[in-house]
């Protein structure tokens, strides 16, 4: 019922009869009553009354309070003596009305905001619609409730979700650039992805879904996610490793003395290599190209190092030499997180395996003492669908630094 719909009452007389802060219980309990869609019939008590809950009951009935350890009133007498007082003709129904307002049935109420939730969504759906792959991250959004926790009503999640899908929409961000900057030119603030913000938090869980990096954590942890989709706190802390590289003064310099360089962003945004050597080797540990510096010098062939996730100084120099012509060939730790890089780098730019297939795989495990254990959630790997059976029934690590003198015998 609402106040256009209800009957006419006496609004003073009932205020005097129920509107006694003695009284406010049993309004509460017949109103609730009335959410739920349930009859104003039956008794309705409270235990451990006050004196004057006691009192208001006993005007308002006529009788004896009582002295027991709960307060008992049955809502047809109550219904019964607005209806013959002329307060309330149309009874107890109408009278709780105009005390406390319209009422609203809870159970379709919840099933609208169910539905308004589940409206919520389709930002999300649309965006699994155009990439499959995020269909288990968006899935796991609407079932773990952190959208809810985060945004708190359904209108507020549609316009959250609405900008976590334009932002995963315009990654990778091509060239690299700074988030601040990715922010304000998206979202029109270049602090709406500031950390900490639900904005943040819900868009690099899908960052992590769309690179499949795992969630390590804390600042740096962070910082690599963004920057696997080429988004930068800043131009100086991504770097690279390179060995015999040249194109530049200073990277010809290094090359002149055999010495690795470590390459900036800044630089390479700024001043990439004006050359691009036929075929450029990568690897994924520092100490690989440590090794090859120190073995071969000078006459070692062209390397660059991602040291791990692939940086966007990485990608912005790899990205750089293959528009160039270069060439890559590729290798990494043979383990779930090492097929995850190579598949990062994959998705960026285009390689073919050095030493790093199946056969490559079985051949170390047969000539190494037994190395560490394989762990951690099964990967794939486009560019050989029968390695990952490989590692899992070997079910050991193979690191980069364990097949170092396969890996110089190809650089020098």
């Amino acid at each position: 019922m609402t106040p256009g719909t209800a009957p006419t009452v006496d609004d003073v007389r009932l205020r005097r009869l129920l509107g006694a802060p003695g009284l406010s219980w049993l309004v509460d309990r017949a109103r609730r009553r009335l959410e739920r869609g349930q009859p104003l019939t039956g008794p309705v008590s409270l235990r451990a009354p006050s004196s004057d809950q006691r009192m208001a009951a006993e005007r308002l009935l006529g009788r004896a309070p009582g002295g027991g350890r709960s307060l008992s009133v049955r809502l047809e007498a109550v219904d019964d003596l607005l209806r013959r007082s002329g307060i309330s003709p149309a009874g107890l129904t109408a009278a709780v009305v105009a005390l406390t307002g319209p009422v609203t049935l809870l159970g379709p109420a919840r099933a609208e905001e169910e539905r308004a939730w589940a409206q919520a969504y389709a930002p999300l759906d649309a965006l699994a619609d155009e990439f499959p792959a995020l269909g288990p991250w968006t899935e796991r959004l609407r079932g773990d409730g952190l959208v809810r926790r985060l945004a708190g009503t359904p209108t507020a999640a549609a316009d959250l979700l609405g900008q976590v899908a334009t932002v995963v929409r315009a990654l990778p961000a091509e060239p690299a650039m700074s988030l601040p900057a990715f922010a304000s030119r998206l979202l029109g603030s270049a602090h709406a992805l500031d950390d900490g913000t639900p904005l943040c938090t819900l868009t690099l869980s899908g960052v992590r879904a769309l690179t499949g990096l795992p969630d390590t954590g804390g600042v740096q942890g962070r910082r690599e996610a963004w920057t696997s989709v080429g988004l930068l706190r800043d131009e100086l802390s991504s770097t690279v490793l390179a060995l015999n590289l040249r194109g530049t003064p200073a990277l010809d310099w290094m090359a002149d003395a055999g010495e690795p360089a470590v390459l900036t962003l800044r630089q390479l945004t700024r001043q990439p290599p004006r050359s691009a050597p036929p075929t450029v080797r990568i690897c994924e540990n520092p100490a690989v190209l440590a090794a090859a510096a120190d073995t071969y010098g000078t006459g070692c062939a062209p390397l660059v190092c991602l040291q791990g996730q692939p940086s966007a100084a990485a990608l912005v120099l790899l990205s750089h030499l293959h528009a160039h012509g270069s060439r890559f060939r590729y290798h990494g730790d043979f383990d779930w997180g090492g097929l995850r890089i190579a598949g990062a780098l994959l998705r960026r730019v285009p390689w073919t395996p050095w030493r790093y297939t199946a056969a490559d795989y079985r051949t170390a495990v047969c000539n190494l003492p037994s190395g560490p254990p394989l762990t951690g959630v099964r990967a794939e790997a486009p560019w050989d669908p029968d390695l990952p059976d490989a590692l899992q029934e070997a079910g050991v690590r193979v690191e980069e630094e364990a097949v170092l003198g396969d890996l110089l015998s190809d650089l020098g």
